[in-house]
């Protein structure tokens, strides 16, 4: 039986498309009915680090999150348009004086969309409440305790799911909107990932029985990584997956295995991965604290280091995997089909933007931003600038983008598949055709020449940013970045010509298998 709309709560969904583990929609329906909403908002789906992929892959979760409601009693409500106006509508309508959301650290137009929210809902006198959702702390002072916090955050219990909501009368489902109705260009993404609670569980149970098991030697290979990493990013970027249920699933697999005296080979790849589960909410935290440092360097002594209108040509070849670098090349063209990368090589491919071409981070971290079908913003502004040089405080990579190749796709296998024009090449000139005898066939035909000499390219970079590391004011303010937003277990990464000092830890620089600068 339908009822009447009386102390209705109004449910904000936002990156939290699920109805399992979520605090917020259960702290809702104890209160009254529950009008859930999504807002389908075209100015942001509109804005240069987000992609019509992306979109896809929520849509998909939109889909599953109207079902899963549905089988509940009431189902997902969407509106397309600026959120301020849906709420206000929905609100007058529906007579509500409550809105419940997750806490967000989006990009600066979302943080920007809240804060007129915020200022909306007080002169309305409607109450607004947002909830944590992930070990991420609003307004925290400093870092202090961070890492226990984060622990006890992750081990309280999964909120219940209500049995069931009441629905509703007289309020329209509504559209969940195409690319094309959300005005957004076209984006092929031929083997991307599907988006929705029923994929993110199946990605976390394959990756726990089966392709967990190398995680750790396999996750820096782009090919393998494919395989046996978990996949679970863009799931855990959209919330349909919680941060805690995944946390607790980790525990529960390390705590069975050792129960049964097995999976040796597994202890160290579960090892990584729950670190790694620390290190996501530790990057998004540095962007909850300091939202600026999605469009300025985090240490201002590196402002003006590079140009700050890109070299077009340069910019363009790598966007479009037309450097002459086969392995660079080869991960651009696999992330433009998969709208996935392995870690190690969307570093590599953001530190060859920054010290090879010589670009500043913001636009290669917009077009990266645009490829990720798991974009988060907290971790790819803080890694963009990290693989750049310029916060300050972590250890510089100039990643060598041959050896990179040699190390990760000896074989030149995954070359290949990514960039057939070099097919012919014999095995031991996959990785530097432009040794081989037979190059003029191919090389400025059918697959371009290196547009730079990167070893030329990497000394001059790091003559560049080691120079104004040397000034004297910059480990002062190394010092205040550090205090801000480093891990409690680093140090300042201060390594000079002629003398060593020790590197920052895993949370702060993520150390590889090799620490040496080119890698």
């Amino acid at each position: 039986m339908r009822v009447h709309r009386a102390n209705t709560q109004l449910v904000w969904f936002k990156r939290d498309l699920r109805v399992a583990d979520n605090a917020v929609l259960a702290r809702a329906a104890e209160q009254g009915p529950v009008l859930p909403l999504f807002v389908a908002e075209p100015e942001l789906w509109q804005q240069p680090d987000v992609s019509g992929r992306q979109w896809a892959f929520v849509a998909e979760c939109l889909h599953t999150l109207r079902e899963e409601l549905a089988a509940l009693g009431q189902p997902l409500v969407v509106r397309t348009g600026d959120a301020v106006d849906v709420l206000s509508s929905l609100c007058d309508a529906n007579a509500i004086s409550r809105i419940w959301s997750h806490e967000e650290t989006g990009n600066g137009w979302t943080y920007a969309r809240d804060r007129r929210v915020a200022a909306w809902a007080k002169s309305r006198a409607i109450q607004w409440v947002e909830l944590s959702q992930s070990g991420v702390i609003r307004r925290l002072r400093n870092r202090d305790g961070w890492a226990k916090t984060w622990d006890s955050s992750m081990a309280t219990p999964l909120a219940e799911a209500p049995s069931a909501l009441r629905p509703l009368e007289n309020v329209d489902a509504g559209e969940i909107p195409s690319v094309h109705a959300l005005e957004m260009e076209p984006d092929a993404c031929p083997q991307r990932q599907e988006g929705g609670r029923p994929s993110g569980l199946e990605c976390l149970r394959s990756f726990f029985t089966t392709r967990g098991a190398p995680y750790r030697r396999a996750m820096s290979s782009p090919a393998a990584g494919a395989d046996h990493c978990s996949r679970i990013s863009p799931h855990l970027a959209w919330g349909t997956l919680s941060m805690r249920e995944v946390a607790q699933a980790t525990w529960s697999k390390q705590n069975e295995l050792k129960a049964q005296g097995t999976g040796h080979a597994w202890k160290g790849s579960l090892s990584s991965f729950e670190g790694r589960l620390h290190w996501r909410d530790h990057f998004i935290q540095k962007l909850e604290d300091e939202p600026s440092l999605e469009f300025r360097n985090l240490h201002r002594a590196y402002d003006g280091l590079r140009p700050r209108e890109p070299d077009q040509a340069r910019l363009v070849a790598w966007m479009h995997g037309e450097t002459g670098l086969p392995f660079v090349d080869a991960c651009m063209r696999a992330l433009r089909n998969t709208g996935w990368m392995n870690f190690r090589m969307r570093a590599m491919l953001m530190a060859f933007a920054s010290y090879h071409l010589w670009l500043d981070w913001r636009k290669p971290g917009e077009h990266l931003a645009r490829m990720f079908t798991d974009y988060e913003p907290g971790i790819h502004w803080s890694q963009a600038q990290m693989q750049s040089g310029t916060t300050g405080i972590n250890t510089v990579r100039i990643y060598n983008p041959v050896k990179q190749g040699y190390d990760q796709d000896p074989g030149g296998r995954f070359i290949r598949r990514w960039v057939p024009q070099l097919a012919k090449v014999p095995d031991p000139f996959v990785h530097e055709p432009w040794n081989w005898d037979g190059a003029s066939q191919i090389l400025d035909r059918s697959y371009p020449r290196p547009i730079i000499d990167h070893l030329k390219a990497a000394k001059d970079a790091r003559e560049r940013v080691w120079a104004v590391r040397s000034s004297p004011d910059f480990r002062r303010e190394a010092q205040s970045i550090q205090h801000k937003h480093g891990s409690r277990k680093s140090g300042i990464v201060m390594r000079g010509r002629g003398r060593k000092r020790e590197a920052a830890s895993a949370q702060l620089s993520l150390p590889l298998s090799m620490a040496d600068r080119d890698q």
